[in-house]
């Protein structure tokens, strides 16, 4: 689990996750673990037995004509408590919280610029 305030997961949001997969495969190196979920597949990347990034279908999750794009998260201490300030400091809350099994409690919002980007308290894997 990465430290608050800092970036603890990334993920890559296309329309061929296929046509990702062999070319991070092939450039990077990354090997990929696919799991369903309900509204599809997440697939994630590993380095060797190290987990690297997430990657999606972004069809029906983005508006029609966002290009493909890599998302961030940033790790923080109570995704709740954080979420509350975002709107008195000028951001707004496009996803309100919520929780993945085994991963954590994610929410999704733009920072006070306009930019997009994910609040996430991982939950503590053994």
């Amino acid at each position: 689990m990465a430290a608050h305030g800092t970036f603890g997961w990334r993920e890559l949001m296309t329309n061929d996750v296929a046509k990702a997969k062999a070319f991070y495969g092939a450039t990077i190196g990354w090997t990929f673990s696919d799991m369903p979920m309900p509204h599809g597949v997440y697939t994630i990347a590993f380095i060797g037995k190290t987990m690297a990034a997430g990657m999606m279908d972004m069809t029906g999750i983005t508006p029609p004509g966002v290009p493909p794009h890599w998302f961030d998260y940033i790790e923080v201490d109570d995704v709740d408590h954080r979420v509350s300030l975002v709107t008195e400091n000028g951001g707004k809350v496009l996803r309100p919280a919520f929780n993945i099994a085994n991963v954590g409690r994610i929410a999704i919002i733009t920072d006070a610029t306009g930019a997009a980007i994910g609040l996430m308290t991982s939950t503590p894997q053994s």
